[in-house]
């Protein structure tokens, strides 16, 4: 059988779904670290413990990654629901807004889509074909999305439960892989995919500027580098709003629906500790990126980045 044509890698790595890659090959796993664009990194437990941010609070590197995993953890059952209630301010502001689980299985429905229209076309010029082979080419499952593929991935193994149940009650059966796997530390090979997006996650990491790192060392040169995340509001009356809805509301909605009132509270917090627009565009571009580039939606509410690895 041939090898698939196009993968695509797509991981949680904090807040939700939160990343897609796709490549033109089934990409290694790797039992090494990982090297960066600028060369090997140190591993971690050899790198000098300094201070981070959890939210508002000041931990070391060290404890952010377990009390972010404990944030995950505890939020995942319940993670759609609130999804749900917590977009209804900002669905109301911008027709861009999708919850993050969505987004891996409509890129398997574009790529599913496009697949078909090709085939459509590729029938209409193959007009002596009898009906039993057109038939078996629209039921032939496995090559229904044209040997593209998502690969989900994620550190948090509740996360990918939570996920995979959802792609099985949704009906997503062909093109999904799960990874466990680190956005610092991504268990692939240099160099494997075509396309990788992030959405609402890359906050959470405790080093920003390694998981973009990663991002680039994945990618296929002419690879492309997106995400989508929370960022700094440029509208004065709807910052303020913003605020009070974000501090008043989700926190309580969390207590309410999930009974966790502290991981809403870390994650409004964090969206006011990510950095602006501008300055991570220029993290994007210290990672090795090239003709970065970034869309505010809903005022800023949230940005949509993107980089090219050239």
């Amino acid at each position: 059988m041939a090898a698939p044509r196009s993968w695509a890698l797509w991981s949680f790595c904090g807040r939700g779904w939160s990343r897609v890659v796709s490549g033109y090959r089934l990409p290694g796993l790797r039992s090494s670290s990982p090297r960066g664009p600028l060369g090997a990194r140190l591993l971690s437990q050899e790198k000098e413990a300094t201070e981070t941010h959890f939210g508002f609070e000041t931990v070391s590197e060290e404890e952010k990654g377990g009390k972010v995993y404990q944030v995950f953890e505890s939020v995942a059952k319940k993670y759609d629901v609130m999804n749900d209630m917590m977009i209804v301010f900002v669905f109301d502001l911008s027709s861009c807004w999708l919850p993050a689980g969505d987004i891996a299985f409509r890129f398997l429905n574009y790529v599913q889509a496009q697949h078909q229209r090709k085939q459509k076309r590729q029938l209409r010029a193959q007009q002596n074909l009898s009906w039993e082979e057109i038939a078996r080419k629209y039921q032939n499952e496995e090559d229904s999305l044209g040997g593209s593929r998502v690969m989900v991935c994620d550190i948090n193994k509740e996360m990918l439960k939570i996920g995979k149940q959802k792609a099985h009650a949704q009906g997503y059966k062909a093109g999904l892989a799960w990874i466990l796997g680190d956005a610092e530390e991504l268990p692939f090979d240099d160099d494997k995919f075509d396309v990788y997006t992030i959405a609402f996650g890359i906050r959470n990491v405790t080093h920003i500027d390694q998981a973009l790192q990663e991002a680039h060392r994945v990618l296929k040169p002419g690879g492309r580098f997106l995400c989508l995340e929370f960022s700094q509001v440029n509208n004065p009356l709807l910052s303020r709003l913003y605020d009070v809805y974000s501090f008043q509301v989700i926190p309580v909605l969390g207590e309410v629906i999930a009974g966790d009132w502290k991981s809403y509270q870390y994650l409004v917090e964090s969206i006011r500790q990510f950095p602006s627009q501008e300055e991570f565009k220029e993290m994007i571009e210290d990672a090795g990126f090239q003709k970065v580039t970034y869309e505010n939606l809903t005022s800023g509410i949230v940005a949509i980045h993107s980089g090219f690895k050239l």
